[in-house]
C-alpha cells in the first residue's frame, strides 16, 4: 500500500495564518481558526471545491498570496492556486477547476429581491445579465492563468454592475445561487431555508480536525424543483472526495432554519 500524504507542521500553519492578518491586528487569530483556514485551502487544492472566500481578517491580495506561498513551503498545496480580488473581497481559487465550473455549468438563479413575496427561480431572460457577468469573469480567469506560471498568482477584477453575491456563489461552486435587485435587502427573512453543509476530517493537519468543505442554503419551497442539481452537486463532491487522500469521513448534512434576517 502506498503511503499517505505527509503530515503538515501545525505551528507553521498557525504562524502563516497569523502573519496574513497584518501587523495592525490587536487580536491574534486563534490557532483553531488558523487550522480551519489551512484545511479550507487544502480542500481547494485537493479539488473538493473550486474556491473559498477568505474571511480570516483583512488580508489583501499580497498578504494572502504570501500566506499561500508559506502553505506551499510547508507541503500543503502542490496544485497551482490563484488569489482573486473582487469588490473588496478576496477568494482563493484552483484556477483550472474554477474556470471549468464557470464554463461547463451555469447554476440556477434564485431571485430573492426584497420586492418579491417569496423566492423564485429566474427565467432565462432574467438570468441573461448574470450569465454575461459570469462569462466576463471566465475570460478574466483565462487571461490571468495565461499571464503567469508561478505556483501562486493574483489578479483583480473590476465588478462593474455585478451582483457580487451571485458571482461569488457561482465561483464557490454552489449548485444554486441567490440574485436580487440592486441593494442589499432580500425577501428571505423568516423564510424556511434548507442549509446544506459538507464536512470532513483532515488527519493530515491534525487528528480530530473537522473541516467545513462548504455550506450553502436554498429555499425549502424550491428544493423539489432543484432536486436534480442538488443531487448532481452531491454526486460530484463524493466523486471528488474519492479521488483525493487528504481528507477522510465525508459527511453531507442538511437542516431547515428560519431566521429573522438573512445577510447575503
Amino acid at each position: 500500500m502506498a503511503p499517505g500524504p505527509a503530515a503538515l507542521p501545525v505551528p507553521l500553519l498557525v504562524a502563516a495564518a497569523r502573519e496574513a492578518q497584518g501587523p495592525g491586528r490587536r487580536r491574534r487569530l486563534p490557532a483553531a481558526r488558523a487550522l480551519q483556514a489551512a484545511g479550507e485551502v487544502l480542500a481547494v487544492a485537493a479539488g473538493l471545491k473550486p474556491a473559498l472566500l477568505w474571511d480570516c481578517g483583512p488580508a489583501g491580495p499580497a498578504e494572502l498570496r504570501r500566506y499561500l506561498g508559506r502553505l506551499r513551503e510547508a507541503g500543503l498545496a502542490a496544485e497551482r492556486l490563484h488569489v482573486l480580488a473582487m469588490g473588496g473581497s478576496a477568494l482563493v481559487l484552483r484556477p483550472g477547476l474554477a474556470r471549468d465550473r464557470l464554463r461547463d455549468r451555469s447554476p440556477p438563479l434564485v431571485d430573492v429581491s426584497a420586492a418579491r413575496r417569496g423566492p423564485a427561480l429566474c427565467g432565462p431572460d432574467e438570468a441573461q445579465a448574470v450569465r454575461r457577468h459570469l462569462a466576463a469573469l471566465l475570460g478574466h480567469l483565462r487571461d490571468a492563468e495565461a499571464a503567469g506560471a508561478e505556483p501562486v498568482t493574483a489578479s483583480e477584477v473590476e465588478p462593474s454592475g455585478w451582483n457580487l453575491c451571485t458571482v461569488a456563489g457561482a465561483l464557490l461552486g454552489y449548485p444554486a445561487v441567490y440574485t436580487f435587485a440592486e441593494g442589499a435587502e432580500n425577501c428571505l427573512a423568516l423564510t424556511p431555508l434548507r442549509v446544506f453543509t459538507a464536512r470532513a476530517c483532515c488527519p493530515r493537519i491534525k487528528d480530530g480536525l473537522r473541516v467545513q468543505i462548504c455550506s450553502f442554503s436554498v429555499p425549502e419551497s424550491l428544493c423539489a424543483e432543484l432536486r436534480d442539481v442538488l443531487d448532481a452537486w452531491c454526486q460530484q463532491l463524493r466523486a471528488a472526495f474519492g479521488a483525493q487522500s487528504d481528507f477522510v469521513d465525508l459527511c453531507i448534512s442538511s437542516e431547515v432554519v428560519s431566521l429573522p434576517a438573512v445577510a447575503l
